[in-house]
């Protein structure tokens, strides 16, 4: 590891900083590069037909300025942004936003493609950084800056040609991360006086960091710098491009609208050169979770990652913020507690979205509730016991999901994998419901007295052999306890027990779960369901027998 070879990014002394103090409040304009850096960032690009798809879709869910290529670099880009303007599929309220370099006949075949568009916005750009100007360009300040203002100019004459009210201008300075700060306000400024845009025709100066080189604060320094230095600021929309190479791109989207940015250029999960570029979904998400209008629609979010990802073949990490597959899903038994009882808390009918571990209600975005808890090894009573009661009504006291819940551990710590809801109900209903070995319940009467003593005959089966048992006490279930009692020559004592119908109608079903205890003080839990509550009761007291006598 030769860390020398590399020199720090060079220091930026902006003391004139206001951004730290400031909040998000609204949403910037948004603009997708996903037919551009995205699909140029693919192995294999999209063809013509999935481009068209995917460019539908975008403004299906909201974007009203979509960047769709660099139309004279290539045919296909040409062929591409042709068919969306003769095809008649850009809609009135969207823009189109095309690339082109500050050269001549790039930004002649450019404006060539775009004839007839009913919007568009040209980005002009050329590479203003000190490490491309001396190693890529070899040219000087003066130079690089010469560039930019004859492509702003050659622009501005080729859009008088096809239509000035038809086009918005946008220049970037590409590495504007690498570049001097003073320098790149002088060289958008030079843009700037070419291109005159008013209040009612504004321009858009993009800063992008082409490549992330240090701290998003830094970056957003420089944001703040270049929007206190611009001319003509009210006529100006400032824009964001910023690049992953160090995982910050959406911090550093976030700091630099609150250094002053009016605009985020990014792609769906951040598809893009190297290590990608801003992950729009997830600013905008972010912006969201804080109850700000975002003007995008990731409600659906299963049909944005699928056509994600059957578009450019790139996976969506299971684990990738608000999409990925497990992003809603707790394993961690204390995670799992305090989302069940924050789900508990809000009820159905909220006003207010607050659950611990949960920023945003998965339902947002389409998403279920059932996959908010799952079970593995990790797991604790609370997570199982969501699922019991979600899936399956069954709401087991807390002792005896206690119980239960490292049986499950158990199984799934010995079986290496996660259970599945049903399993874990089988595993439940094994272990605790209507259990008949060695004792079980073949028929049972009861007849109460005048003066409320209550008297039980029953047929139990013990390891195969019919036995008729008879009791009395103080209700059915005190009569059969000391019947059997008898029979078995055990001695046990009830603690507790509770029941509760299983589904709703005629036809309900009921639980009852029973906790004895031993001689010694030992408990055992058991369980039992029936269409009858004094039936299931009975049945709850030998399966709970059962579990005692199988030790």
């Amino acid at each position: 590891m030769k860390h020398t070879k590399y020199k720090p990014y060079p220091r930026f002394d902006f003391n004139e900083r206001t951004w730290p103090l400031k909040y998000i409040e609204k949403a910037p304009a948004w603009c997708s590069v996903d037919l551009r850096d995205g699909n140029q960032a693919l192995q294999v690009p999209m063809d013509l037909a999935q481009k068209v798809e995917f460019f539908k879709f975008l403004v299906e869910i909201g974007f009203r300025e979509i960047e769709i290529g660099f139309p004279a670099a290539s045919d296909t880009e040409y062929i591409f942004t042709r068919k969306l303007i003769d095809d008649g599929l850009i809609p009135d309220g969207v823009a189109i936003q095309v690339l082109t370099q500050a050269r001549g006949h790039i930004m002649e075949k450019t404006f060539e493609a775009l004839g007839g568009v009913k919007k568009a916005v040209v980005h002009l750009y050329n590479s203003t950084s000190v490490l491309q100007r001396d190693v890529v360009f070899k040219k000087s300040r003066q130079e690089v800056r010469e560039l930019a203002e004859y492509g702003a100019r050659r622009v501005l004459e080729l859009a008088e040609k096809y239509g000035r009210e038809r086009f918005v201008f946008e220049y970037s300075p590409e590495s504007f991360t690498g570049t001097e700060m003073d320098y790149a306000a002088e060289v958008c400024n030079a843009v700037i006086d070419i291109w005159k845009p008013s209040t009612e025709n504004k321009c858009i100066i993009n800063l992008p960091s082409t490549v992330e080189m240090t701290t998003p604060n830094v970056y957003a320094d420089q944001i703040e710098y270049i929007c206190n230095s611009l001319n003509r600021r009210d006529s100006v929309i400032v824009s964001l491009h910023t690049h992953n190479d160090r995982s910050c791109a959406v911090a550093a989207s976030e700091l630099g609208l609150l250094a002053g940015a009016d605009r985020v250029e990014g792609t769906l999960f951040g598809n893009g050169e190297r290590t990608g570029n801003a992950d729009i979904m997830v600013i905008a998400m972010n912006m969201y979770s804080q109850g700000i209008d975002t003007g995008l629609d990731f409600s659906d979010i299963e049909r944005v990652v699928n056509m994600y990802e059957s578009s450019t073949m790139l996976p969506v990490h299971d684990r990738h913020p608000y999409a990925g597959s497990l992003v809603f899903t707790a394993f961690s038994g204390s995670h799992q507690d305090a989302i069940k009882k924050g789900m508990a808390n809000i009820g159905d009918n909220y006003d207010v979205w607050e659950v611990p571990y949960l920023p945003i209600d998965p339902a947002d975005l389409g998403r279920s509730y059932e996959a908010i808890i799952r079970i593995n090894s990790q797991s604790g009573k609370g997570g199982v016991g969501y699922v019991l009661e979600r899936k399956f009504g069954i709401v087991p006291p807390k002792p005896m999901l206690q119980e239960f819940g490292g049986t499950v551990t158990r199984v799934s710590d010995q079986s290496h994998k996660e259970l599945e809801p049903g399993e874990i109900y089988n595993l439940f209903e094994r272990e605790y419901i209507n259990l008949e070995s060695p004792a079980a319940l073949s028929r049972y009467s009861e007849k109460t007295d005048g003066e409320g003593e209550t008297a039980v005959s029953a047929s139990i089966l013990v390891n195969g052999e019919v036995s008729e048992i008879a009791g009395s006490g103080n209700g059915v279930l005190d009569a059969f306890c000391k019947a059997v009692s008898e029979k078995l020559q055990i001695s046990f004592d009830i603690e507790n027990y509770n029941e509760h119908s299983l589904e709703l109608g005629s036809k309900s079903r009921a639980i009852t779960y029973m906790n004895i205890s031993d001689q010694q003080g030992k408990s055992y839990f058991g369980a039992g369901v029936s269409s009858s509550i004094t039936k299931s009761s009975i049945k709850a007291v030998i399966s709970a027998i059962n579990r005692m006598l199988q030790g």
